[in-house]
């Protein structure tokens, strides 16, 4: 059985991680702050996970906030 996908938003420091993880909450959005996969990066230390049906609305929050990311990737648990 597949396990549901997920996805990460990366970002340029932790300054910025730790400011999405707040405005995404305040949208109402499960989401948790994990270390970053290595094969996506080895910027910035961590990213933001949330199941990736809500990518709009991660999407939406960030940018209403004005938070700078490097890149949203999906994610597939196997």
């Amino acid at each position: 059985m597949d396990s549901p996908a997920y996805g990460v938003v990366l970002f340029h420091s932790t300054n910025w991680a730790m400011k999405a993880e707040k405005f995404s909450q305040r949208a109402g959005i499960k989401v948790k702050l994990i270390p970053v996969p290595r094969h996506l990066s080895s910027d910035c230390g961590v990213c933001l996970r949330f199941d990736w049906a809500d990518k709009e609305a991660v999407y939406q929050a960030l940018e209403e906030a004005q938070v700078e990311i490097e890149g949203i990737h999906k994610i597939n648990d196997q």
